[in-house]
């Protein structure tokens, strides 16, 4: 499974999650069933509200899911379409977040408790 994580910085598992999916700096993609990790630059990082366009970003990735600190609606609605859930992270680095998903301890996020606006959480 690679689960895409948001992140600060582009330091692998040790990388700390960022807050909000679509303005995060890098893109950490772990693939739990070989330990592998990618980390892509988000060029799309600065952008009006309601604006973003993070997947560009991860086009050809084939992801099976985002842990994020929080999401707007339209981020959600949009990965769901493409066969790909979203869950709330917890604080920590990628590897914490990893842990926690593989242990199914990871709050789903829908259209119905996502993001209203940048900062959120």
């Amino acid at each position: 499974m690679k689960i895409c994580i948001p992140t600060e910085t582009n330091e692998g598992k040790s990388a700390k999650v960022f807050g909000h999916f679509g303005s995060a700096p890098y893109f950490t993609i772990v693939d739990t069933d070989n330990d592998a990790v990618e980390t892509i630059n988000n060029a799309n990082q600065h952008h009006a509200h309601g604006m973003c366009q993070p997947m560009r970003a991860l086009m050809g990735k084939k992801i099976d899911a985002v842990v994020s600190g929080g999401m707007g609606a339209r981020a959600v609605q949009g990965l769901n379409q493409g066969g790909i859930k979203a869950y709330q992270a917890v604080p920590g680095t990628v590897a914490d977040i990893v842990s926690q998903f593989s242990k199914g301890g990871l709050e789903e996020i829908t259209v119905h408790n996502a993001c209203a606006q940048h900062g959120c959480h």
